[in-house]
Parts: structure tokens; C-alpha cells; sequence
């Protein structure tokens, strides 16, 4: 197989752009440097792009090693042909090479073995000749054994055969996965309080068709035990399939004894396996669809637009143990904690009122930001009455994750004289001024923008995320004088030694220039040209420092300034024009570089060290609350959307619970996927579609 191309076909992608990528991949260069600064090798190929060929390499790569060896491995045993040889080259998935390889694997004790060691591995052979002279009796003579016992074990032999038989397989497993039904029944006796699978209760839709939120929820509702799941499909058609191409001669004598070959072999070593096979195909499926639903989630999650130079008060709701507050600077800096209790069983709201009013005077706050977990609502009534006729909003902010950042390490050095709950108070509050500052400092797994993300393949996550945070990371960029460890972590081509030689250098002065950058113990000249253009100065000695122009480029970057008569330390209206006006075409040939390169100049040149961030939507500040009474069907509303699943999303209007726009309710059109319309973070315009008081759930709709 010529990998290369087999890619490009798979991808829809040249087989040049492969090339280059596979060749920067194999030089150590990290997937966010070549999609910034190698545009021209890859054809500006982004980085999911890359990832997905990086990934489908790999896959391509263990699928030809397992092929060569199981060449090998059959050809040692002297029973490799030109015909099987082909064959399994020509298998494009793993479980093709697997029921090529079955009849040479080196079996254990079986049915079948046991009777090859009886020596009836002859008779065998001749059942299987489907002769038409003589007779059992005649057949079956001379085995040192009963007739009948001779064909049974014969007959083993028979199953066995037919069931390594790869063609057989790939067709019975084909047939089911297009044809079958997947059924699902509630097991007796079991218990299903809160009756979270009872739309399974009495279930089937066919396996070709399965959702994969569909999927995910029957295996945790089997492994809980209160579901059973079963295959249905049309076993008289697979087993007349077998009968058609296994027995050769009708009118043979010995025809009933394969036809029970055949069953033994169907129900006893073909069915079993091929149900697992496709249990778990439906399963990989599932995952790879949960796991892209969490990616973009996680991803417009972590682009969510920071509240820049504004004073937070974190609000940690609680009801026994009194809410916690973190009165944080622009920076978030902590100024002064409190602890409030406005709710049963103390019922000290005048005293909270008092305590609240005084820290938003005191240090002039702009923003409460209130947690979503326990007492969320109730804190959120207390703060609406608490700030009246006070210049302050508020927001309800997700606090998925929080208790896991302020019991770790991290927060424990960070804030070691802190209890729990104070530090997060103090990491609600920061997730509003810089979301992705404060989101790195959590597993992604516990940020809470998934579906079944216990239920996934656990390492194809962890991993699958780590690349979306790196990605984000990295199309920001990163401030080095002011920048954790966390968010450092993720920088393209920086390690552990490395972040840690340059957190020490910065307790003594900051960093002045990129150059300065290179003398830390660590940072080689690899590991330089990998992270040094997602790392900022922004008041440095050079300029072009706090841009993600990389350093490989500053001399490309004057000559272009020199080439257009512009003065880099006079941004006028001029300047910006001139740039916008530049034929880039033409300047990549005057300065003997790629047009890819001279666009991402003069881009950062017109607004250099841009957020990507500041372009996206304000996040939605509050002043007053929402109750479910005062809605009505119709009711125009404005919501942030929490979170985005299979069947629709998940809206915050105000209330306790998040209203549900179903994946009907999305558009007009057909939705096949409700993250082609809608994303974690997105502000909309919805309408109440209905309402259901005493479940208190709202359903919302864009329609």
C-alpha cells in the first residue's frame, strides 16, 4: 500500500501536502508550528487537518506492520500462497488481516483440536468432499470409535473450518451490521428510580442507523444492570446463505451432518464473536461522535471572550457552610475574601447585604460572578435584590471543574492558607476575566461540556482534548512575563524543564526581548522555533515581540516596512491603508518569500498581538432574575448556551435548570447535528416553546 496516497484518496487531500506534513512531523515540529508558520509547505492545511493525518498515518502504519507480519508468520509455517499474500495486502481494516490470519493462529484447546488429536481430521476431509457412494456406516469406520462419535467430533473439525473462513465472516458481519436490529428489554427485577433508561425499556432500531447518544446510553444502562441487549436479525437468511456456499453436492449422503456443522458453527463460534465485533464497532463509532461533540464544546468554551479590566467579586454559592467571596483586580489578584450566609439555615440576608454592598463600594466591582452548583438560584435572587441601585451586574458562571482545581496542587501553591471553597470562589470569579487562563488549570474531562465522557474510550479523550486546549492555546498566545505554568504547558515544543528555567528567570526580571528567550537552560534551538511565535512581550524592546510573526521572519517583515516606505513607530491612518492596499502577490515575489507568509505579516502589522477572542460576542451580564412564572409560550429570550448534545442544547435563561432546545427545534431545515447550528458560549435569541412548572423545565426553540 502506498500510504501517501492512500491518505490523500481517504482525506481528499494532495499527496504533496501529505508529504510535507509527514516530513515536518518526522523533523519534531509540533502541529500548531506548521499550521501557523508553514503554511507554504502544506498548503495552509489547519490544525485538524493535521491532526488528522498525523492520526491516520499512524493507523496506516500499524495496519501494514500487522500485515507484514502476519505474512510472515503464515509464510513460516510454509502455508503462505500468492492468492493469500494479495489478500491480505489488499485489506484496508484491521479485522480484514484479523479473519485472513484466523485459520493459521495457533489455536488453544478446542472442540475441534481434541478431535484432530483423535485423528478424525481425515474424515472430516471426506464429509466435506460431499460424497455420493457407500455410506455413514462405510465413512465413519475405522477410527477406533463409535460411528456417531466419530461424526460428532468430525463435525467439530466441519464448524471449525467454517467458522475461519474469512469471506463467511466479512459477509455475516456485514449482513447483521445492515440488516439487524439492536433490542433492548428492562431487566428483570432491576431498579430504575429516576427511570433514566425507560425509553429502553421496550426498544429496537436498526444497528446501521444507531445514534450514538443512542448507543452510549443502552452500554451504561447494560453495565448498570438494568438493561439487556440482544441482537435480532434474519437467522434463516444467513443460514441459507451458508448452506448455498458450503455444500457442493446436494445429493450427497452426508449433507444433514454439514448442515449441522454449519449451526453448530453459526451459533457456537461465528454469531457470538461477530455480535461483540459489531457491539463494539457501535461503541468505537459512539465514542468518536461523543468525543467530537466535546472537542467543540470544549472549544468554544475556551474561546469564550475574557471581561478585560474589570474588578470580579467569585461568587461560591453554598447553603450550611455560607457562600464564599473572592474580590479580584483586573488582574485577578485577590483583594479581600468573605464568607456571607443569606441562606437556611442562617437566613443572614440583611447582614450579607451589608457585607456585599461594602466590597462592591470598597474596590469600585464591576462584575459578580455567581457559580452554578448548589444554591446557584437562591444566590442569584439574593445578589439581584443586593445590588439594587448599584452600578454592578452579574453572571452565572459554570463552575464544572472548580472543586477539582481547589483541592489540587496547583491551588494549594497557589493559595495555600485558602480553604477549598475560598479558592473557588476565587477561580469562578477569574473564569470571567480570562476563561482560558483559569480553564487550563482543570482536566478538560471535568469542565463539563460533554456527553457520556465517562463512557468514551478514556485515553482517545484525554488525548482528543489535550490537542484542542494545545490548539487554543497556541492560536492565542501567551503573555511569557505573566503566564502560569498551566497555561505555559500547552505552548508547541515547551516541556516541564523548560517552563520551569523560565518561571525562575522571570522571579528575577522580566523578559525584554524574544532573544532573551534562547539563553534558558532547555531551550533549544528546536524547541525555540517550535514555541517562540505563540510566546508574547507586550512592552519589549522590539515591537514585532508582542505579534505572532515569528522571529524567522523579522527580516522579511523590515524589508517589506523598507519596501513600502512605512515606519513601524507611526501606526497612522496611512500605514494601516498602505498594508491593506498591498498586492501580496506581488511583494512575495519582490521579497523572495510565500504569500502565506506576507499575508500573516501584514495582518499582524495592522493589529498586532490581536485576541482572537475580543472579535467574538460580549458575554451576557444580568441585573435582574428570572422566575419560571414569569414566563409564557412565545416569550422572546436571550440565553448563553451551556452546552451543546446529540439531541439538541442546553440554554441558560435565568432560571434553576437550563431550558432544552430540542435538535427538532434548531431550525426549519434538517439538523443532523445540532453543532452545525449552535456552540457552547454562543449569546441567542430563543422563544419559549414550552413549560413545565412542576418539573420545572422549559422548552426553548429557534424556530
Amino acid at each position: 500500500m502506498n500510504i501517501t496516497k492512500e491518505l490523500a484518496n481517504n482525506l481528499n487531500i494532495k499527496e504533496s501536502q501529505i508529504e510535507a506534513v509527514l516530513k515536518l512531523l518526522s523533523e519534531d515540529c509540533t502541529i500548531p508550528f506548521i499550521a501557523r508558520y508553514r503554511k507554504e509547505a502544506t498548503g495552509a492545511l489547519d490544525e485538524e487537518q493535521i491532526g488528522t493525518i498525523a492520526e491516520k498515518y499512524k493507523y496506516l502504519c500499524n495496519l501494514e506492520k500487522r500485515k507484514e507480519d502476519v505474512i510472515r508468520l503464515i509464510a513460516e509455517k510454509d502455508l503462505l500462497t500468492e492468492d493469500l499474500e494479495k489478500s491480505i495486502r489488499a485489506c484496508e481494516k484491521l479485522i480484514d488481516v484479523e479473519d485472513l490470519y484466523r485459520p493459521f493462529k495457533e489455536k488453544k484447546k478446542t472442540k475441534a483440536t481434541e478431535a484432530i488429536k483423535l485423528g478424525l481430521e481425515p474424515l472430516a476431509k471426506k464429509i466435506m468432499s460431499f460424497p455420493t457412494k457407500g455410506d455413514l456406516d462405510s465413512l465413519a469406520s475405522g477410527y477406533n470409535m463409535e460411528k456417531d462419535e466419530a461424526i460428532k467430533n468430525a463435525s467439530y473439525i466441519i464448524s471449525e473450518w467454517i467458522s475461519d473462513n474469512a469471506y463467511f465472516r466479512k459477509w455475516t458481519r456485514n449482513f447483521i451490521y445492515n440488516t439487524g436490529l439492536l433490542v433492548t428489554k428492562k431487566k428483570k427485577n432491576s431498579e430504575d428510580e429516576k427511570k433514566v433508561y425507560e425509553m429502553y425499556y421496550e426498544f429496537q432500531d436498526r444497528i446501521k442507523y444507531m445514534k450514538h447518544y443512542r448507543t452510549l446510553a443502552i452500554n451504561r444502562g447494560e453495565k448498570e444492570g438494568i438493561l439487556t441487549v440482544n441482537i435480532d436479525y434474519e437467522d434463516a437468511k444467513v443460514l441459507d446463505n451458508y448452506k448455498e456456499r458450503v455444500i457442493k453436492n446436494n445429493n450427497s449422503f452426508v449433507v444433514p451432518i454439514v448442515e449441522e456443522a454449519i449451526k453448530d458453527a453459526l451459533k457456537r463460534l461465528i454469531i457470538p464473536s461477530i455480535e461483540r465485533e459489531i457491539r463494539s464497532m457501535l461503541t468505537e463509532e459512539a465514542s468518536e461522535e461523543a468525543i467530537i461533540t466535546f472537542k467543540d464544546n470544549l472549544e468554544k468554551l475556551l474561546m469564550t471572550k475574557p471581561i478585560k479590566n474589570k474588578t470580579v467579586i467569585g461568587f461560591d454559592p453554598a447553603f450550611r457552610t455560607g457562600c464564599k467571596l473572592a474580590v479580584l483586580n483586573p488582574y485577578g489578584e485577590v483583594l479581600e475574601i468573605a464568607t456571607i450566609y443569606p441562606h437556611e439555615p442562617h437566613n443572614k440576608k440583611v447582614e450579607a447585604t451589608k457585607i456585599i454592598r461594602d466590597l462592591i463600594t470598597k474596590y469600585n466591582a464591576d462584575i459578580i460572578a455567581i457559580g452554578n452548583g448548589t444554591a446557584s438560584r437562591e444566590s442569584e435572587m439574593f445578589v439581584a435584590n443586593a445590588i439594587k441601585d448599584l452600578e454592578v451586574k452579574y453572571n452565572i458562571v459554570s463552575e464544572a471543574g472548580a472543586s477539582v482545581y481547589s483541592a489540587s496542587k496547583l491551588a494549594i501553591t497557589e493559595f495555600p492558607d485558602l480553604t477549598v471553597e475560598k479558592r473557588s470562589a476565587i477561580s469562578i470569579g477569574r473564569r470571567i476575566q480570562d476563561p482560558l487562563s483559569e480553564l487550563v488549570k482543570i482536566d478538560p474531562k471535568s469542565i463539563g461540556v460533554g456527553e457520556y465522557q465517562h463512557d468514551v474510550n478514556q485515553s482517545n479523550l484525554s488525548n482528543a482534548l489535550d490537542f484542542t486546549v494545545s490548539k487554543i492555546v497556541n492560536e492565542v498566545g501567551v503573555n511569557i512575563n505573566t503566564a502560569s505554568d498551566s497555561i505555559l504547558k500547552y505552548i508547541s515544543g515547551l516541556n516541564k524543564k523548560c517552563i520551569e528555567n523560565i518561571q525562575k528567570f522571570k522571579k528575577e526580571h522580566n523578559f525584554k526581548n524574544r532573544c532573551e528567550i534562547k539563553s534558558i537552560a532547555g531551550i533549544s534551538d528546536k524547541v525555540y522555533e517550535q514555541c517562540i511565535g505563540f510566546l508574547r512581550i507586550n512592552d519589549g524592546e522590539n515591537p514585532l515581540d508582542k505579534t505572532k510573526i515569528h522571529p524567522e521572519s523579522y527580516e522579511v517583515t523590515e524589508n517589506l516596512l523598507k519596501h513600502l516606505k512605512l515606519d513601524l513607530n507611526k501606526k497612522d491612518e496611512y500605514f494601516i491603508k498602505t498594508l491593506e492596499e498591498a498586492d501580496k502577490e506581488k511583494l512575495s515575489k519582490e521579497l523572495n518569500t510565500d504569500v502565506y507568509t506576507i499575508e500573516d505579516i501584514i495582518k499582524e502589522l495592522i493589529t498586532p498581538g490581536l485576541d482572537p477572542r475580543d472579535a467574538l460576542d460580549d458575554v451576557m451580564l444580568k441585573s435582574d432574575v428570572l422566575t419560571i412564572d414569569d414566563l409564557s409560550i412565545g416569550m422572546e429570550l436571550t440565553g448563553t448556551v451551556r452546552n451543546v448534545v446529540s439531541f439538541g442544547a442546553f440554554v441558560d435563561i435565568g432560571l434553576h435548570n437550563d431550558g432544552l432546545i430540542h435538535i427538532s427545534k434548531l431550525s426549519k431545515d434538517y439538523v443532523k447535528n445540532p453543532l452545525d447550528v449552535i456552540h457552547v458560549g454562543d449569546i441567542i435569541t430563543c422563544h419559549v416553546d414550552k413549560i413545565d412548572k412542576e418539573k420545572e423545565k422549559v422548552n426553548l426553540t429557534l424556530i
